[in-house]
């Protein structure tokens, strides 16, 4: 029989399954409780984005263009004192030659991809848009936002690219 918390948990959706394990998830920083923490200076730039977007998902809410919010977000930052780019230019390579170019939704602090989305359903294909541009980017952690819920918890993934060894 399952214990009570663990039953809450469940009801509450602060359980998730990963490659078939269930995992606690803390849901202000979006991480599973057995993910590996990076450094403290890109953990401190993606709960101050994780803040700011949840801060503009209840003053605007669900359903407006992926642009708005951009803007919105991006202004949000600069109020903050956050350093990013928007809409930051991203190289695409192909065995040395440059294929294509790109562009983040937002760089923050020269660390931190972010991508916005206002879709019904995050998909593989976002999360793979994710690490895609971390990979071109050469950095870990990258924040997938969609705007279109009504509760941002629901819209918000961490996807951490691990480095080559």
């Amino acid at each position: 029989m399952e214990s009570e918390p663990r039953r809450r948990e469940e009801r509450e959706g602060r359980r998730e399954e990963v490659n078939g394990q269930q995992k606690s998830v803390d849901f202000f920083s979006f991480r599973a409780k057995r993910e590996r923490k990076l450094d403290d200076e890109l953990e401190a730039y993606a709960h101050a984005v994780i803040g700011a977007a949840i801060e503009l998902n209840r003053i605007l809410g669900p359903g407006l263009p992926e642009s708005c919010y951009r803007i919105a977000l991006s202004h949000e930052l600069t109020l903050r004192g956050i350093p990013h780019l928007c809409e930051a230019p991203v190289s695409v390579s192909y065995k040395g030659l440059i294929v294509g170019n790109g562009k983040v939704d937002l760089l923050v602090g020269g660390r931190l991809v972010v991508e916005l989305k206002v879709v019904d359903h995050l998909s593989d294909v976002h999360r793979a848009q994710v690490l895609a541009y971390l990979s071109a980017l050469d950095l870990e952690l990258g924040l997938l936002i969609n705007f279109n819920v009504v509760v941002l918890t629901e819209g918000l993934k961490r996807i951490i690219r691990s480095k080559p060894s």
